[in-house]
């Protein structure tokens, strides 16, 4: 590696009149204003192409006549100026966030993700993860959440992918050049690039922090390829998702520990952190560090203090999805952390790592210390969070399993960034202004049905017209990289009837996705995607993980089928998915195909694209399609059914898949009784697009995840600030008693009818007398647990109720408890009770890891 002894860097020379475009490029809020995407293309639409869609990159490359050209057109300089305004209203206008809560915009949450998917030129991202940390990201700038993000900025990006001539997957990487990016280096006040430091094993490692501004939003990337640090430590941020166990480690220490520093070096002091999956958990540990450091505070003050300011939110639906440290290697990179920093013992850190507290733990589980570390932990579906129960129950002893303190709060997508232009202009003619502003509002929504079904069914028609389009050429260059005859290269530019139904399948190929159960029975699918009248065509894409070897065959075999004769003009697979490839799919496609092997699938987002695009649903109901689907907006696959033989599964379901396209899906799209237009297939994507645009985006997202869970850890840390933290130090004192005394509470006698029958509307009455030992009455809170027997088991059957404090036994110094049951319905219902910790400040009964039965 040449070691260069100075550096300089070479910019646009922009004629003053284009100055603005300095500014238009390097936010990418551009990213969802389709004026300043026209703007780009107007500059030169090839080399807009082939820079990938990077303006920064396309000012880099454009020669200097052509500048001093559209400097002096004024239709160019106009739309410029246009564009210029728009931004500048865009940051400065009063948001949603500012008018219902706070009109500081002083940065507060703390975001952090392994990967961002803002836009394809920015290659930060591998797929649904990082997508749905982009438009987390780009609808907190809409709404005006005071929210900052974190993140990694990897040299080499994800793989590009290329197929050889067998169909088999193959990985490609190429170096970023950053400072051709939309992005810009932080310096320090001696016009330096910033820089923080973490300590490895014999060493200490520094990383640079680039920033990325999306719309009001900042994101901030640690990069560690840099001269300060060796050769191999340079690598630590070459690749997503790449290298050994160690380099993964090392990435999400330089994320949670690095990531902590970075935004302290910049002046920024979060007091709210959110874990977008547990990657970023060992922020927690930094959290408490800085506090320890700078306030004084003991290790409990500061973990308790971390506990109530952060959100974990997990979109993994199996153990195996889970980052796990072996000991041995989290001893040798934070062995030195816990004993100097946080000072405490291997037994008290390595019990971090895990949620199983009764015996001693061999393995370092990052999402356990996401858990054990955060307050509010939630899922990203209705489903995954009772799947994340399941999951992790064994964490919760004696814990109901509805009672589990994991929430959900269902995914979106940032509706802007993945809709056509086309439809855009339509829905902003006939929704108006509420369209963009007020994406949330289902009364926005309902004027969906205002626009004529001949506008709707033609915007729609020219996507998928493009689509073709696209995937034509696309194909035709994988053809000649594979050096194929020209027959065959003139046989790939005729792929694909624009006229005809048009399913699209893309997605990571993990096999759990089943992306080849359409073709189990090929005979039959073949029948239905040749049929004369109402031909049939699939689009798909998708990448394995390069170690993913499953994943390939999986590809390899669709590959197959689309190189048959009789099928090469029906079948397509476009290879390197990214966001370019999923933007031209989910804006053109009628029906978006997903068959998980449920309940694998945490959310899914792909399938929420395609609805304000015009396109329908037609999936297994896992993720976010189990709580979405009525019959009114889209299919299903199944009826939520879950099978030990898979094998019997694949049978079962693609027999449904087939049935479903024979006899409902494919007559209704070619039913047209006049003018050529399928009425009441348009009639359904209304429903689908009126039912579920308001509610599958993440301006709904984070507006609930603001008020279920920003707001509240805000309060809660500000209340734990309190006099100097002293309101820390006495709830850290409370806690320590609390457990200290517990093992002194027990029922002394409970005092009820028994088998009585009881009147509906009447009240069932339970007195209970108990010893509490050294607590008092305000420590605790004693409740009737009760349901009907029947449904004893079954999850959110049972409900409780507070039983009242009536007096003190001046002789035993027992506590008297009253509780009544409002009796509603008819039915044998079982009670028992319970205590539990009770203090102002506690989230969640539950978080203590306490609880005594009457029984026990």
């Amino acid at each position: 590696m040449i070691d260069f002894v100075g550096n300089f860097k070479v910019i646009p020379s922009l004629p003053k009149k284009l100055e603005p475009l300095r500014k238009i490029t390097r936010n990418i809020y551009w990213t969802w204003n389709n004026d300043a995407l026209a703007l780009f293309r107007r500059l030169d639409k090839e080399l807009w192409e082939s820079t990938n869609h990077n303006p920064v990159l396309l000012l880099g490359q454009l020669s200097q006549e052509r500048l001093e050209e559209v400097a002096k057109d004024d239709g160019f300089v106009s739309h410029m100026n246009r564009v210029s305004k728009q931004l500048e209203d865009y940051l400065t206008t009063a948001s949603w966030y500012q008018a219902n809560f706070d009109k500081s915009k002083k940065s507060y949450i703390a975001y952090f993700s392994a990967e961002f998917g803002l836009t394809e030129c920015l290659q930060i991202y591998s797929g649904g993860l990082g997508v749905l940390a982009g438009d987390h990201l780009k609808s907190a700038s809409d709404l005006g959440v005071p929210l900052v993000a974190v993140g990694l900025n990897y040299k080499e990006g994800y793989f590009q992918q290329y197929l050889n001539n067998d169909g088999w997957q193959l990985e490609s990487y190429g170096l970023i050049d950053y400072h051709n990016q939309p992005m810009t280096l932080e310096k320090d006040k001696n016009g330096e690039p910033l820089k923080i430091h973490v300590d490895f094993p014999k060493r200490r490692v520094y990383a640079q922090i680039w920033k990325i501004e999306v719309g009001r939003v900042k994101l901030y990337v640690l990069d560690t390829n840099i001269t300060e640090n060796s050769i191999e430590d340079r690598k630590i941020t070459y690749g997503l998702y790449r290298g050994t166990i160690e380099t993964r480690i090392e990435q999400e220490i330089i994320l949670g520990i690095g990531g902590i520093r970075a935004l302290h070096a910049l002046g920024i002091k979060p007091l709210v952190c959110h874990m977008n999956e547990g990657h970023s958990a060992f922020l927690a540990l930094e959290r408490i560090h800085h506090l320890i450091t700078n306030y004084d505070l003991s290790y409990e003050d500061a973990k308790n203090i971390g506990f109530y300011s952060n959100i974990f939110t997990t979109h993994t639906p199996v153990p195996a999805g889970i980052d796990i440290f072996p000991n041995d290697l989290v001893e040798k990179y934070l062995g030195d952390f816990y004993r100097n920093k946080l000072k405490i013992s291997s037994k008290e850190f390595y019990s971090l790592g895990t949620i199983i507290k009764d015996k001693d733990p061999t393995n370092f589980n990052m999402a356990h210390l996401a858990m054990n570390m955060a307050g509010f932990v939630n899922g990203v579906s209705k489903l995954h969070g009772e799947v994340s129960k399941k999951m992790w129950v064994g964490g919760f002893k004696n814990v109901p399993f509805d009672e589990i303190p994991i929430d959900h709060v269902t995914n979106g997508i940032h509706i802007r960034s993945h809709l056509s232009a086309e439809m855009e202009d339509l829905l902003y003619r006939y929704l108006g202004d509420g369209f963009i502003n007020s994406t949330s509002n289902p009364e926005v929504w309902k004027s969906i049905y205002e626009i004529p079904d001949e506008e709707l069914w033609r915007t729609h028609e020219r996507r998928r017209e493009r689509l073709v389009a696209f995937a034509r050429k696309r194909l035709v260059k994988q053809i000649i990289s594979w050096g194929r005859s020209q027959s065959d290269i003139n046989a790939a530019g005729e792929v694909l009837d624009s006229t005809a139904l048009t399913i699209g399948f893309a997605r990571r190929f993990a096999t759990y996705k089943r992306a080849t159960l359409l073709f189990r029975d090929i005979d039959r699918l073949s029948d239905i995607l040749l049929h004369h009248e109402r031909p049939v065509q699939i689009i798909i894409a998708g990448k394995a993980h390069p170690h993913d070897d499953e994943g390939k065959r999986l590809i390899q075999e669709i590959v197959n089928y689309a190189k048959e004769k009789n099928l090469r003009k029906r079948v397509v697979f476009l290879e390197n998915y990214d966001m370019n490839v999923a933007r031209y799919m989910v804006e053109g496609c009628d029906i978006w195909l997903n068959n998980p092997r449920r309940p694998l699938e945490a959310s899914g987002t792909s399938g929420m694209k395609i609805i304000a695009n015009g396109g329908l649903n037609f999936s297994v109901l896992d993720g976010w399609w189990d709580e979405a689907y009525n019959r009114s907006v889209g299919w299903k696959i199944g009826s939520g059914e879950e099978y030990a033989d898979i094998e019997y599964q694949d049978e079962v379901e693609s027999r449904m898949l087939y049935q479903t396209l024979e006899t409902d899906i494919i007559p209704l799209f070619y039913e047209r009784v006049n003018e050529n237009i399928p009425r009441q297939w348009i009639m359904k994507i209304k429903a689908s697009m009126s039912q579920l645009g308001p509610v599958y985006n993440t301006d709904r997202m984070l507006e609930e995840y603001t008020n279920k869970f920003y707001l509240n850890a805000l309060k809660k840390r500000k209340l734990l600030m309190k006099n100097n933290w002293e309101e820390a130090k006495s709830f850290s004192q409370w806690k320590s008693n609390l457990l200290t005394h517990w093992n002194e509470v027990h029922f002394v006698n409970v005092d009820n009818p028994k088998n009585e029958e009881i009147k509906i509307g009447s009240k069932f009455k339970v007195n209970a007398e108990l010893n509490i030992g050294e607590l008092t009455p305000n420590d605790i809170e004693v409740q009737i647990y009760f349901g009907k027997v029947d449904k004893a088991d079954e999850p959110h059957a049972n409900k409780f109720v507070t039983m009242k404090y009536l007096s003190k036994d001046d002789k035993s110094g027992n506590l008297i408890y009253e509780g009544v049951i409002s009796c509603v319905t008819t039915g044998e219902f079982g009670y028992t009770l319970r205590v539990l910790p009770n203090h102002p400040l506690l989230i969640n009964k539950f978080e203590l890891g306490v609880i005594k039965w009457v029984n026990e």
